[in-house]
């Protein structure tokens, strides 16, 4: 009857959202969420499974014409050169989602990791360099990069090593260097930016969002630039288009709240900031350090002693 077809399709529907609630997540569509974490846990966990699977005892399917079972001994077989390829493919996933998080020590030593192991992509130096400018160990980022092959990255790592560095010849020789490509362009916006040349950063940033659309991101970067100008509606307006994009992106709702603060006043700025601290129990348990340190700002000053003296170094302000 109706109503037993009925029942029967609400079953179905249900049992349907139970088996999606138990589906482990793929890679990709963590990575696309910019789930690093739930990537990294992932990643960790196909890891460990894969050795435990690998090293545990039992009876095989045997090879060959011959067919039947074999009893392999746990631990006794090496990685076969296929399993090499898909350890190293994992461990490169989880290198990347560690250095997307901040987590650059963790990216570093995932990457030496596959140094150790035996891996020759020559690649993976610079990626390393990568990972120590995020350190800010400049020095040791620049020998590393060295260490790579000659090739674009290398070139934008080593431009703003220069930069970190202080060292205009070096500066001016990878300038040189640089592309007409969208990272090159983005890469030399940056370093613009990070030498107060925001007019020169935003005509860069302009020009590539027109012939970007689907970069918005780059909206954040105008913004951002706006922001120093002085022009904070500008800056608003420009990074609404970003917010609605990314409602929950720290950064943008970060620098919403200092235009908020420059156009009005700290309670407006605060508010802004609501969503990145509703789960802090006060200011100095806040996770991000550039959210601490605007709060102490916003709140005219008020932990400031508390707060502040962990930052320096890490904020210039502070």
């Amino acid at each position: 009857d109706r109503d037993g077809v009925v029942v029967a399709a609400m079953a179905a529907l249900r049992r349907k959202e139970k088996a999606e609630k138990k589906k482990v997540p793929e890679l990709a569509a963590l990575l696309e969420a910019r789930d690093y974490t739930g990537a990294i846990t992932l990643l960790e966990f196909d890891r460990k499974l894969f050795f435990e699977q690998k090293s545990a005892s039992g009876w095989k399917a045997g090879e060959g014409a011959r067919g039947g079972f074999e009893f392999v001994e746990g631990g006794s077989k090496n990685l076969t050169e296929e399993e090499q390829k898909q350890d190293e493919q994992r461990c490169m996933w989880m290198a990347y989602a560690a250095f997307h998080l901040g987590d650059y020590r963790k990216a570093l030593d995932t990457y030496q990791s596959l140094i150790d192991g035996g891996a020759t992509d020559q690649m993976l130096y610079v990626y390393q360099g990568c990972c120590l400018l995020g350190l800010g160990w400049f020095a040791e980022a620049e020998e590393k990069a060295l260490k790579g092959p000659s090739c674009p990255l290398q070139n934008r790592l080593l431009f703003h090593v220069a930069h970190r560095m202080n060292d205009e010849n070096k500066l001016m020789m990878y300038h040189q260097k640089l592309n007409d490509t969208t990272l090159d362009q983005l890469s030399l916006a940056s370093i613009h930016y990070l030498r107060n040349h925001f007019q020169e950063a935003t005509d860069i940033y302009k020009r590539l969002l027109l012939e970007n659309r689907d970069y918005t991101a780059l909206n954040c970067y105008v913004a951002l630039c706006y922001y120093k100008l002085d022009y904070y509606d500008v800056s608003l307006e420009i990074l609404a288009a970003y917010l609605q994009a990314h409602p929950d992106s720290p950064i943008a709702l970060n620098l919403k709240a200092c235009n908020q603060f420059r156009l009005y006043d700290g309670k407006a700025a605060e508010a802004e900031l609501a969503p990145l601290v509703k789960e802090a129990v006060s200011v100095d348990k806040i996770e991000s350090n550039l959210v601490r340190h605007n709060m102490v700002v916003f709140q005219n000053g008020e932990r400031a002693l508390q707060v502040l003296p962990p930052l320096v170094g890490l904020v210039p302000e502070a």
